[in-house]
């Protein structure tokens, strides 16, 4: 059994000290794929060199580059550049972490607004698929991806945590949905366990986004999340679709294979 973790931030201060070690822990789970999320320009830079540095295969580790909402305020011209470039590397597979952020507020809305779209112009233009992050911004982000939907390769709402209008507003455009450990909360996660069977199995992926979110079920509670907790969201998402877990994790693997244009591993 085989599973990718689509968002891990990989370049989080948390895994500085021995990022090999993260990764065999991951391997050792049967999560054998990982895409590492890039959130700014330096951050999107540090998760290409990862890919570099610890896969030498070119078959386990890849990469997306873009501004997270939180940054867009530091957007310029010179960034779009730069961006640009970085999307152009053979290790990065994907537009994003961009989105919207409507709960926090770091940056001013109209910019996150502009922003986001000359990500998506970007994604148009090198025919990537998009890495989308929102929060409390569903109908405005429905919005604006719908002006650009029918140019764009594909999309995925990463680590979804919102309800089912929002749910189905995105897979009425067509939309990808990632599920993370928030499936586990028992304070707030709850409304996704009926949810997720309203996903079809070819738009449904699966991700640990690291350190964060890590599983509440899991027994006993590590400190922080890693990408070799994602069989615990695995067990939950299945367990609420009534599916087994071996068939969730190959539907799961396929479609993440598809999206991210990245290859199938030999069976173990």
């Amino acid at each position: 059994m085989q599973l990718v973790d689509i968002g891990v931030n990989l370049t989080h201060p948390t895994f500085r000290r021995d990022p090999r070690a993260v990764l065999d822990r991951a391997y050792d789970a049967g999560v054998m794929q990982m895409v590492l999320t890039g959130t700014s320009l330096s951050e999107s830079e540090a998760a290409l060199m990862l890919c570099r540095e610890m896969d030498e295969s070119g078959q386990r580790l890849f990469c997306t580059a873009g501004i997270h909402p939180h940054e867009a305020s530091q957007w310029s011209s010179q960034s779009a550049t730069a961006l640009q470039q970085l999307l152009a590397e053979p290790e990065v597979h994907a537009v994003g972490e961009c989105g919207l952020d409507f709960h926090r507020d770091l940056s001013p809305r109209a910019q996150q607004e502009r922003v986001l779209e000359e990500q998506l112009q970007l994604a148009v233009e090198t025919g990537l698929p998009v890495f989308l992050h929102e929060r409390e911004a569903d109908q405005r982000l429905a919005d604006i991806v719908r002006s650009f939907r029918d140019q764009l390769s594909a999309a995925v709402v990463h680590c979804f945590t919102g309800e089912k209008r929002a749910l189905y507003a995105y897979l009425d455009l067509d939309l990808h949905i990632g599920i993370t450990g928030w499936i586990c909360d028992e304070r707030r996660g709850t409304h996704l366990h009926p949810l997720v069977r309203e996903i079809p199995s070819e738009r449904l992926m699966l991700e640990s986004d690291a350190p964060y979110l890590l599983p509440r079920t899991l027994r006993p509670r590590p400190k922080h999340n890693e990408p070799a907790f994602l069989p615990e969201v695995l067990r939950e998402v299945a367990r609420h679709r009534n599916v087994s877990e071996q068939e969730l994790a190959a539907t799961s693997t396929a479609c993440a294979q598809q999206f991210f244009r990245i290859p199938s591993l030999p069976s173990t």
